[in-house]
């Protein structure tokens, strides 16, 4: 097992990247790290743990949860939380503009509900193809190489295919010519949006342990910021515009990405379990410089040192787990039984199994129930079934689908202080269960048509509860699997996620379309209710819990 001491003279770094990196911070990301920064000190001393008061493995050495501990959250979280959130908007403005751009493309080129509803399924279809894809690429070559690759969508299927830029692909779906083209284009940015699910470990990785449910539910804040932005900006475009001009302007996020590249850290939790300690010490080191503060004292080894099993307090979960400890004399035959053994297959391992399930259950869920929720919204505007009629006027699509996607966007900010409200202090599996159950309350009384107003409360208050749900979720996977497979595991998570995705629309779209609401209603009745169910029988609950970095007994 790889150690290294920790050298006695600072390094003279920058904000995020090496010495040799030129500063590109703007002031916007200055003035993000000051705001973000603050909120962390304060978290970091009403915390005695982020103060170095937790367990330490020995005044000989630290691990990197320790390190982190031991620095709190400072300036150096709060730039990687400003570019992973840069991501994130730019996801869910790409996301949410299928609510706008569906009908109005319905509209112009008359087209049948069902191939308006493929223009949105079809996005999921290449998400569903990225998740999967890049996850297994971050757990191998590393989180900052795969966000590289998630913005050029480089995707090997027996050729390597041309590199694909999301804000490329959205810009060229702005000028389709046909409703091929345009089908084409969406289902490439999908691909490359697929990859999203790694911001969410990659920040996950450099946030101390207390308070990080609170520090992830603030990172999905991100994507309240990109659907309130969307909503805006489609309300501010299409009506004097056109759709095509709401595809270019939601693009842009997208090419932002691009510009602080060059500073992104790699995770120093992936570089120390891959055993590229001397790496993993020189991001802390500027962890450190950057966040004004001292490492622990001693030597960096490995995570997972010892795996303290009392952490782990179901034995399904704990059983078959190897200290690293053992590692040099248990790698290589357990190295032997895995080697072929997909990725896919090691998170179905018995260790590992029951989760997996259960979580692909609630990506598929949540994904299913939330953008169902979002399309409805637009679908049931107006208080009335758009089953009566195959088209819309330009009057009642700017004067009343605007407003009320506008108002319904609303709710994710209720949604996001909500979550970061019980995370912490209830736990996720309550958290979750609570407010999957409150919005099928919610939606109950949609089965039957309602008023504008009652379908438009209805709506805020069910996507209130699943947006929170939604959160919480996307903290809970990440700290269920260990660093070996974390990426791999909520990518997988994700993919299945896209499933329900590529779902809702038949039935938020087609089968309101044709008449059948009560139906569509129930069938996500059904769905938001096995969800509530399947929270129940998680075996872990991850509040306060330290990350691991291996689960071994794969046979």
């Amino acid at each position: 097992m790889e150690e290294i001491h920790r050298e006695s003279k600072p390094l003279i770094v920058s904000l995020l990247g090496g010495p040799s990196r030129k500063k590109v911070a703007s002031l916007s990301w200055e003035a993000s790290a000051t705001i973000f920064g603050k909120i962390g000190q304060i978290l970091h001393r009403a915390d005695p743990v982020c103060g170095g008061a937790g367990k330490r493995m020995g005044s000989g050495s630290f691990t990197v949860d320790e390190a982190l501990m031991s620095q709190g959250f400072g300036y150096f979280q709060a730039l990687v939380l400003a570019y992973a959130g840069m991501g994130w908007i730019s996801e869910a403005m790409e996301m949410m503009l299928l609510s706008f751009v569906g009908p109005s493309v319905q509209v112009k080129w008359n087209l049948s509900s069902h191939e308006e509803s493929f223009i949105t399924s079809v996005v999921f279809v290449g998400m569903l193809i990225g998740a999967y894809s890049w996850g297994i690429v971050s757990d191998n070559y590393g989180r900052r190489q795969e966000i590289w690759d998630s913005v050029f969508r480089i995707f090997l299927i027996g050729f390597l295919f041309t590199a694909i830029v999301t804000g490329v692909a959205g810009l060229l779906s702005s000028i389709a010519a046909n409703y091929i083209s345009l089908i084409f284009l969406r289902f490439v940015v999908g691909i490359g949006l697929g990859g999203g699910p790694v911001l969410a470990s990659w920040f996950l990785e450099f946030v101390p342990a207390p308070n990080r449910g609170t520090w992830m539910v603030i990172f999905q804040g991100f994507w309240t910021i990109g659907t309130i932005l969307e909503a805006s900006l489609a309300w501010a475009v299409i009506p004097k515009l056109g759709w095509r001009w709401l595809l270019a302007f939601s693009s842009i996020p997208s090419f932002l990405l691009l510009l602080f590249y060059g500073v992104t850290p790699e995770s120093p939790r992936y570089l120390c379990m891959k055993g590229r300690t001397s790496e993993a010490m020189y991001v802390l080191e500027r962890i450190a410089t950057t966040n004004r503060v001292t490492l622990p004292p001693g030597v960096l080894v490995s995570d997972n040192k010892r795996i303290e099993l009392d952490e782990i307090p179901h034995p399904y979960e704990s059983k078959n787990l190897i200290a690293v400890d053992d590692l040099s004399t248990t790698i290589e035959v357990k190295g032997q039984k895995t080697e072929g053994i997909t990725p896919l297959l090691k998170l179905l391992s018995p260790e590992l199994m029951r989760s997996t399930l259960l979580i692909w259950m609630l990506f598929f869920g949540n994904a299913f129930s939330y953008y169902g929720i979002v399309l409805l919204t637009s679908e049931l505007s107006g208080g009335s079934s758009r089953c009566v009629s195959e088209s819309i006027s330009k009057h009642e699509f700017g004067s009343s689908l605007f407003k009320n996607v506008f108002i319904s966007s609303f709710a994710e900010v209720p949604g996001l202080l909500l979550s970061a409200f019980v995370v912490d202090r209830f736990g996720r599996k309550r958290s979750m269960s609570a407010m999957l159950f409150t919005s099928f309350a919610f939606l109950l009384p949609l089965v039957v048509n309602q008023k504008e107003v009652v379908t438009t409360s209805l709506l805020f208050g069910a996507r209130v509860c699943i947006s929170g749900s939604f959160n919480i979720i996307y903290v809970y996977a990440p700290e269920i699997y260990p660093t070996s497979l974390r990426t791999t595991g909520v990518g997988t998570a994700s993919s299945v996620g896209r499933i329900g995705g590529m779902l809702c629309p038949l039935v938020a779209v087609g089968l309101v379309h044709s008449c059948h609401q009560s139906i569509a209603l129930l069938l996500f009745e059904l769905v938001l209710f096995l969800s509530g169910l399947a929270v129940v029988f998680l075996p872990i609950e991850t509040t306060g819990r330290g990350l691991t970095d291996y689960v071994f007994g794969m046979e």
